[in-house]
């Protein structure tokens, strides 16, 4: 079995499936591109726990996280099947590598999860788990989560990190036309990640907040940590960069393929 890819998508506001289509379109394109998984590891900004946790839910429910939407999104469904076995063997890994990690029975998916899955896989028919990022801990622990989770890639596991490239909503423009130039806050940071990512310069990224608007990108950081789980697990792969128009201005949609 080949070597599988590491993905990152910036899943954009919750409405991303009705409102844009550009990125829609890439995360199509990404799931095409990349041969089917044995199942599939999603490590979501909307989760953060204590430490490392990995859902054992056999059915996972689809987790409607967030108000004020139109309907049409609640009545969104991703019924795919659990992967129970690969959440016990994220954990396994985790714990090898010193960390602690442990098991959740039976949380769902959230829309940084579902939503992406949608567009990606619509058949829903590939077992998925949703793995936690872990609340305060950084960037660097993030990484190192990456590089604990890497040997899933040769097992047939797909590991996918949704999050966000910027998530600072004073730069948002809900009224936002689809080709409307974006903040251009937002166009130079997301640029900044992208030269650093395609320099494979994982010390520069780990120093973010002191790139230009690095700190305004991100006021917390949960919506960027997903990223640095894709690069310990990308290793020394070089990515192939998405760029999907912007969400509403100044939502950068991009999304990264690094393959193996």
């Amino acid at each position: 079995m080949s070597r599988m890819p590491v993905v990152f998508v910036s899943h954009g506001a919750p409405d991303a499936l009705l409102n844009a289509p550009d990125a829609v379109a890439c995360w199509r394109e990404i799931g095409q591109q990349v041969a089917d998984p044995v199942a599939i590891l999603v490590v979501s900004a909307h989760w953060e726990a204590r430490v490392a946790t990995a859902s054992l839910s056999g059915a996972p429910e689809t987790l409607h996280d967030f108000t004020g939407f139109p309907q049409a999104l609640y009545r969104m469904q991703y019924p795919a099947p659990g992967a129970p076995q690969l959440a016990e063997r994220a954990v396994a890994l985790l714990s090898a590598a010193g960390m602690a990690a442990e098991l959740h029975p039976g949380r769902g998916l959230d829309h940084g999860a579902w939503a992406p899955l949608s567009a990606m896989y619509a058949q829903a028919n590939v077992p998925v788990t949703q793995l936690s990022l872990v609340r305060n801990a950084g960037v660097a622990a993030h990484v190192a989560m990456g590089q604990a989770l890497a040997a899933l890639r040769d097992e047939g596991v797909l590991i996918v990190a949704s999050g966000a490239i910027t998530h600072h909503f004073g730069w948002l423009d809900w009224q936002a036309k689809a080709d409307q130039p974006p903040v251009s806050q937002a166009q130079a940071f997301t640029d900044w990640v992208a030269e650093r990512l395609a320099m494979r310069d994982v010390s520069g990224m780990l120093a973010y907040r002191a790139a230009p608007y690095g700190a305004e990108a991100h006021p917390t950081e949960e919506h960027f940590l997903p990223l640095f789980v894709a690069l310990g697990a990308a290793g020394d792969d070089t990515p192939q960069r998405y760029r999907p128009n912007f969400a509403y201005g100044g939502m950068a949609m991009d999304a990264y393929l690094w393959r193996g």
